[in-house]
Protein backbone atom coordinates (compact mmCIF):
# COMPACT_ATOMS: atom_id res chain seq x y z
CA UNK A 1 0.00 0.00 0.00
CA UNK A 2 1.22 3.40 -0.69
CA UNK A 3 0.17 5.94 1.69
CA UNK A 4 0.06 9.75 1.55
CA UNK A 5 -0.10 11.73 4.97
CA UNK A 6 -0.91 15.60 4.98
CA UNK A 7 0.02 17.01 8.27
CA UNK A 8 -1.93 20.06 9.15
CA UNK A 9 -2.31 21.67 12.57
CA UNK A 10 -4.81 24.39 13.41
CA UNK A 11 -2.62 26.11 15.62
CA UNK A 12 -0.44 28.51 13.01
CA UNK A 13 0.89 31.74 14.48
CA UNK A 14 2.25 33.80 11.79
CA UNK A 15 -0.59 33.25 9.41
CA UNK A 16 -3.77 32.39 11.18
CA UNK A 17 -5.71 29.23 10.09
CA UNK A 18 -3.29 29.05 7.31
CA UNK A 19 -4.24 25.80 6.28
CA UNK A 20 -7.38 26.40 5.35
CA UNK A 21 -7.23 30.01 4.36
CA UNK A 22 -8.01 31.01 0.92
CA UNK A 23 -5.82 31.01 -1.63
CA UNK A 24 -6.17 31.56 -5.37
CA UNK A 25 -9.61 30.59 -4.62
CA UNK A 26 -9.37 27.27 -2.74
CA UNK A 27 -8.46 26.59 0.71
CA UNK A 28 -4.60 26.24 0.73
CA UNK A 29 -5.17 22.63 2.04
CA UNK A 30 -6.92 21.82 -1.33
CA UNK A 31 -4.53 21.85 -3.35
CA UNK A 32 -2.14 19.89 -1.32
CA UNK A 33 -5.29 17.58 -1.44
CA UNK A 34 -5.45 17.88 -5.00
CA UNK A 35 -2.25 16.86 -6.44
CA UNK A 36 -1.95 13.66 -4.48
CA UNK A 37 -5.38 13.20 -5.88
CA UNK A 38 -4.24 13.69 -9.53
CA UNK A 39 -0.74 11.78 -9.26
CA UNK A 40 -2.58 8.39 -8.73
CA UNK A 41 0.10 7.43 -6.74
CA UNK A 42 -1.46 6.42 -3.17
CA UNK A 43 -4.22 4.04 -2.14
CA UNK A 44 -5.32 5.97 0.68
CA UNK A 45 -4.74 9.97 1.13
CA UNK A 46 -5.06 10.96 4.64
CA UNK A 47 -4.81 14.52 6.77
CA UNK A 48 -3.30 14.33 10.09
CA UNK A 49 -4.94 17.11 11.74
CA UNK A 50 -5.82 18.29 15.43
CA UNK A 51 -8.32 20.64 14.17
CA UNK A 52 -11.67 19.79 13.17
CA UNK A 53 -12.60 22.64 10.89
CA UNK A 54 -9.20 21.48 8.60
CA UNK A 55 -10.87 17.77 8.67
CA UNK A 56 -14.47 18.98 7.37
CA UNK A 57 -12.35 20.87 4.81
CA UNK A 58 -9.74 18.35 4.02
CA UNK A 59 -12.76 15.88 3.55
CA UNK A 60 -14.54 18.02 1.12
CA UNK A 61 -11.50 17.89 -0.99
CA UNK A 62 -11.55 14.16 -1.29
CA UNK A 63 -9.01 13.50 1.92
CA UNK A 64 -9.55 11.36 4.53
CA UNK A 65 -9.46 12.02 8.13
CA UNK A 66 -9.74 8.66 10.44
CA UNK A 67 -8.23 10.14 13.53
CA UNK A 68 -7.94 12.81 14.92
CA UNK A 69 -3.83 13.73 16.20
CA UNK A 70 -3.14 13.94 19.47
CA UNK A 71 -2.34 16.23 21.71
CA UNK A 72 1.21 15.18 22.29
CA UNK A 73 1.61 15.85 18.48
CA UNK A 74 -0.24 18.75 18.25
CA UNK A 75 2.12 21.27 19.92
CA UNK A 76 4.52 23.99 18.58
CA UNK A 77 7.25 21.34 18.84
CA UNK A 78 6.13 18.84 17.22
CA UNK A 79 8.23 17.36 14.44
CA UNK A 80 7.15 15.40 11.28
CA UNK A 81 9.02 12.37 11.50
CA UNK A 82 6.73 11.75 14.50
CA UNK A 83 3.68 12.59 13.02
CA UNK A 84 4.09 10.51 10.54
CA UNK A 85 4.91 7.47 11.78
CA UNK A 86 1.88 7.89 13.98
CA UNK A 87 -0.03 8.10 11.07
CA UNK A 88 1.72 4.90 9.49
CA UNK A 89 1.02 2.84 12.68
CA UNK A 90 -2.63 3.88 12.94
CA UNK A 91 -3.35 2.60 9.97
CA UNK A 92 -1.23 -0.46 10.12
CA UNK A 93 -3.05 -1.19 13.40
CA UNK A 94 -5.91 -1.43 10.98
CA UNK A 95 -4.46 -4.63 9.18
CA UNK A 96 -2.81 -2.59 6.35
CA UNK A 97 0.58 -3.06 5.02
CA UNK A 98 2.48 0.00 4.10
CA UNK A 99 5.24 -0.05 1.72
CA UNK A 100 5.42 3.85 0.89
CA UNK A 101 4.79 7.16 2.21
CA UNK A 102 5.01 10.72 1.01
CA UNK A 103 4.46 13.14 3.34
CA UNK A 104 2.73 16.11 1.59
CA UNK A 105 2.98 19.31 3.23
CA UNK A 106 -0.63 21.56 3.39
CA UNK A 107 0.95 24.77 2.58
CA UNK A 108 2.30 23.57 -0.55
CA UNK A 109 -0.05 24.97 -3.82
CA UNK A 110 3.13 24.69 -6.22
CA UNK A 111 3.27 20.97 -5.99
CA UNK A 112 2.83 19.13 -8.92
CA UNK A 113 1.33 15.28 -9.57
CA UNK A 114 4.22 15.17 -11.85
CA UNK A 115 6.83 15.99 -9.05
CA UNK A 116 4.83 13.10 -6.63
CA UNK A 117 5.00 10.58 -9.50
CA UNK A 118 8.49 11.43 -10.22
CA UNK A 119 9.50 11.24 -6.41
CA UNK A 120 8.24 7.77 -5.89
CA UNK A 121 9.85 6.46 -9.10
CA UNK A 122 12.98 8.12 -7.38
CA UNK A 123 12.66 6.41 -4.31
CA UNK A 124 12.61 3.12 -5.57
CA UNK A 125 15.24 3.50 -8.87
CA UNK A 126 18.01 4.29 -6.48
CA UNK A 127 16.52 2.15 -3.60
CA UNK A 128 16.41 5.12 -1.39
CA UNK A 129 15.21 5.35 2.24
CA UNK A 130 13.81 9.04 1.66
CA UNK A 131 13.40 11.04 -1.75
CA UNK A 132 12.68 15.20 -1.09
CA UNK A 133 11.79 18.06 -2.92
CA UNK A 134 14.81 20.38 -3.53
CA UNK A 135 15.92 23.30 -5.01
CA UNK A 136 18.96 25.80 -5.51
CA UNK A 137 19.72 28.49 -3.95
CA UNK A 138 19.61 31.89 -5.39
CA UNK A 139 23.12 33.27 -4.26
CA UNK A 140 26.44 31.43 -3.48
CA UNK A 141 25.78 30.75 0.29
CA UNK A 142 29.35 30.64 0.63
CA UNK A 143 29.42 34.39 0.64
CA UNK A 144 26.54 35.19 2.84
CA UNK A 145 27.12 37.82 5.32
CA UNK A 146 25.57 38.87 8.61
CA UNK A 147 24.51 41.86 10.47
CA UNK A 148 26.36 42.46 13.60
CA UNK A 149 25.30 43.29 17.21
CA UNK A 150 27.13 46.86 16.34
CA UNK A 151 25.13 47.13 12.95
CA UNK A 152 28.45 46.41 10.93
CA UNK A 153 28.84 43.48 8.31
CA UNK A 154 30.67 40.26 8.53
CA UNK A 155 30.94 37.39 6.13
CA UNK A 156 30.15 33.88 7.25
CA UNK A 157 33.20 32.45 4.97
CA UNK A 158 35.62 35.77 4.08
CA UNK A 159 38.17 32.84 2.74
CA UNK A 160 35.74 33.11 -0.60
CA UNK A 161 35.39 37.05 -0.97
CA UNK A 162 37.91 37.22 -3.75
CA UNK A 163 36.30 33.87 -5.34
CA UNK A 164 34.27 33.89 -8.40
CA UNK A 165 30.51 33.00 -8.25
CA UNK A 166 31.06 30.43 -10.87
CA UNK A 167 34.03 28.64 -8.70
CA UNK A 168 31.94 27.99 -5.98
CA UNK A 169 30.55 24.90 -5.25
CA UNK A 170 25.91 25.26 -5.71
CA UNK A 171 24.33 24.39 -3.03
CA UNK A 172 20.54 23.30 -2.16
CA UNK A 173 18.02 23.24 0.55
CA UNK A 174 14.68 21.77 0.98
CA UNK A 175 11.69 22.87 -0.87
CA UNK A 176 9.49 22.05 1.33
CA UNK A 177 6.85 20.42 -0.39
CA UNK A 178 6.80 16.63 -0.24
CA UNK A 179 8.78 13.76 1.07
CA UNK A 180 8.76 10.09 0.32
CA UNK A 181 9.95 7.62 1.88
CA UNK A 182 9.98 3.99 3.06
CA UNK A 183 7.55 3.43 5.78
CA UNK A 184 10.47 1.46 7.98
CA UNK A 185 12.39 4.89 7.41
CA UNK A 186 9.38 6.67 8.65
CA UNK A 187 8.53 4.43 11.77
CA UNK A 188 12.21 4.20 12.44
CA UNK A 189 11.95 8.41 12.38
CA UNK A 190 15.29 7.76 10.69
CA UNK A 191 16.89 11.75 9.55
CA UNK A 192 15.63 12.88 6.40
CA UNK A 193 18.61 14.81 5.61
CA UNK A 194 21.09 12.13 4.90
CA UNK A 195 23.15 9.95 2.56
CA UNK A 196 20.34 7.68 2.11
CA UNK A 197 18.04 10.17 1.05
CA UNK A 198 17.63 11.48 -3.04
CA UNK A 199 16.75 14.53 -4.47
CA UNK A 200 13.79 15.31 -6.48
CA UNK A 201 15.28 18.71 -8.07
CA UNK A 202 12.37 21.38 -8.61
CA UNK A 203 13.00 24.59 -10.21
CA UNK A 204 13.07 27.40 -8.15
CA UNK A 205 10.70 29.32 -9.40
CA UNK A 206 8.31 27.07 -8.21
CA UNK A 207 9.40 27.12 -4.56
CA UNK A 208 8.35 29.64 -2.01
CA UNK A 209 8.03 29.24 1.53
CA UNK A 210 5.10 30.45 3.08
CA UNK A 211 5.37 32.01 6.92
CA UNK A 212 4.68 35.09 6.62
CA UNK A 213 2.15 37.75 5.50
CA UNK A 214 4.77 38.60 2.84
CA UNK A 215 5.40 35.27 1.50
CA UNK A 216 1.89 34.41 1.18
CA UNK A 217 1.38 37.58 -1.15
CA UNK A 218 4.50 36.41 -3.05
CA UNK A 219 3.01 33.34 -3.55
CA UNK A 220 -0.54 34.02 -5.07
CA UNK A 221 1.25 36.35 -7.80
CA UNK A 222 3.64 33.60 -8.35
CA UNK A 223 0.67 31.06 -8.77
CA UNK A 224 -1.09 33.59 -10.77
CA UNK A 225 1.61 34.31 -13.20
CA UNK A 226 2.14 30.22 -13.43
CA UNK A 227 -0.84 28.36 -13.14
CA UNK A 228 -3.93 30.77 -14.14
Amino acid sequence: MKLAVIPARGGSKRIPRKNVKMFCGKPMIAWSIQSAIESRCFDRIIVSTDDQEIADVAQIYGAEVPFIRPAELSNDHAGTLPVVAHAIAWVNSRGNSIDEVCCIYATAPFILASDIQNGFNILNDLDADYAFSVTTFPFPIQRAIRITSENRIQMFQPEHFHTRSQDLEEAWHDAGQFYWGKAKAWLLQKPVFDKCSAPVVLPRFRVQDIDTQEDWVRAEYMFQLLFK
